[in-house]
């Protein structure tokens, strides 16, 4: 099936009533905004369409707004963010899922220091042993070094043990500015080959949709447009929630289509791309621009 690739989001923005983003290699890639993207954004809020971000940030969503405004994306340009945390952090709040109903109160943390305060007031607390864990919280790799091979004992640990994994951003890898960073889901990868059990929280999982779309405001599915570089995170969970999707081929894609930031992905390999990550987006675009 041919893949349109548009110049623009102009080009098919008059069919959508809103737009669900993400981030990463989207918006910017660990640097300030792309000014393409800010540009287009606020086309967008002169036409009274709406933004929400979605985002597999590991961290409360609160966070990711201020380092959004930090990096030039003014708060007023969109409706606010859906962070894969802060779904990890509702759902275990509510426990609801039986899993998670079941769960214990002592979770081990693989991640950046900066980033243990996810579950802050909530009934848990963090032990430095994974021997005397009730589950482990991936949030990603520690930073020195950044391997998953460095945390193999932990994992084989709490794997021998039977104890779910919180695994809070599904993503295998990340690039931040130009350089690949494993993220939790590599981690969460390894751990299910250790028969490990994994509960993912984030896209392209159906309990970040909800939210996403109360925020939004708006009632069908069909009138929104997903935006994000992900084949199996972004496009693939369009899909599944029933959402328009636009793949941007010049973030986390760009390597594997061999193409630069800007560059256009040959037909064939565009997809066979889509293909191999099941997932079909209605149109493709080098980087957000309008």
């Amino acid at each position: 099936m041919s893949i349109p690739i548009i110049a623009g989001l102009s080009e098919i923005a008059p069919r959508y009533r809103g737009f669900v983003l993400d981030i990463w290699g989207v918006v910017h890639q660990g640097g300030p905004a792309y000014p393409d993207a800010i540009a287009c954004l606020e086309e967008l809020a002169k036409r009274n369409q709406p933004v929400v971000f979605l985002s597999n940030a590991p961290r409360r969503a609160q966070h990711v707004e201020a380092l959004l405004e930090r990096k030039g994306i003014a708060r007023a340009l969109h409706r606010g963010v859906i962070s894969s945390g802060e779904v990890a952090r509702n759902a275990l709040a509510a426990r609801q899922a039986p899993e998670l109903a079941a769960l214990g109160s002592a979770f081990y943390l693989i991640g950046a220091e900066h980033d243990d305060d996810l579950l802050d007031g909530l009934p848990y607390r963090r032990v430095g042993d994974v021997a005397v864990a009730d589950f482990v919280l991936a949030i990603g790799l520690d930073d020195d070094p950044p391997t998953v091979a460095h945390h193999e004992a932990v994992l084989a640990g709490a794997a021998a043990r039977g104890l779910p994994m919180m695994c809070v951003n599904p993503d295998l890898v990340v690039v931040r500015l130009g350089v690949r960073e494993l993220c939790a889901g590599a981690l969460a990868a390894r751990y299910r080959e250790l028969g490990g059990p994994v509960r993912y929280f984030g896209k392209p999982y159906a309990p970040a949709y909800p939210p996403t779309m109360e925020r939004l405001g708006l009632g069908s599915a069909k009138d929104v447009l997903a935006i994000g570089d992900g084949l199996e995170t972004d496009i693939r969970g369009a899909n599944a929630a029933g959402l328009g999707s636009l793949l941007v081929t010049g973030g986390i894609l760009a390597d594997a289509l061999g193409i630069d930031r800007h560059g256009l992905p040959e037909a064939a390999a565009l997809r066979q791309a889509c293909v191999d990550a099941q997932a079909q987006p209605d149109a493709a675009i080098a980087v957000l621009r309008w």
